[in-house]
């Protein structure tokens, strides 16, 4: 399935707004791709399809998990809304084709992270959090001109910021996000 399919599909399934994010994530994506020189058609790809299990009902991304062996957490459990990252990727192989590990990957990270990212899983972390339909974050400017400037560290900004953010909602906190922002603190630190 080619990219432009994709499209037409994810705008019927995703609707206005989480389209329009979706694009501006796959071209925030392109954007620090060239910046950075990542593979730019990997950037595209996976920016597109991150949220591509958002419309998919709680109960339903449970049941796939269950299906198709996809571990959950006790935080996805109880926050099923964290899923979408993982159902994306499976929806991402089995919908819309996509074959490489690595796309996948991203499409599956791009909500916690993970200690050890590679260079297409921080692009998608980071294009989905300050892509320009993005208004609510704090230092949302400051992410966005770090993220042009040392990746590595907007990450441990968003990180940092979602953490806090989680913490005053008194939020479900997946153990995986607070992991990978202890990883980049210490990777910033030493």
């Amino acid at each position: 399935m080619d990219i432009k399919e994709i499209k037409k599909k994810l705008k019927d399934e995703l609707g206005g707004k989480r389209y329009d994010h979706t694009m501006g994530v796959m071209y925030t994506a392109a954007s620090l791709a060239m910046k950075y020189r990542c593979n730019m058609d990997d950037c595209l790809l996976a920016g597109l399809l991150h949220d591509c299990a958002k419309y998919v009902d709680d109960k339903e991304k449970i049941k796939i998990c269950k299906k198709n062996n996809i571990e959950i957490s006790e935080a996805e459990l109880m926050n099923p809304s964290l899923l979408h990252a993982k159902v994306g990727a499976y929806l991402a192989k089995t919908k819309y084709d996509v074959t490489d590990e690595n796309i996948l990957h991203a499409i599956e990270v791009h909500t916690t992270g993970e200690p050890g990212m590679s260079l297409l899983d921080k692009i998608i972390f980071v294009a989905d959090y300050i892509e320009p339909g993005r208004n609510q974050a704090p230092r949302l400017d400051e992410v966005r001109e770090t993220a042009f400037n040392n990746l590595d560290d907007a990450l441990e900004m968003i990180l940092h910021d979602t953490l806090e953010y989680l913490k005053d909602k008194s939020a479900v906190l997946d153990p995986k996000t607070k992991s990978t922002y202890d990883y980049y603190r210490r990777k910033h630190d030493s």
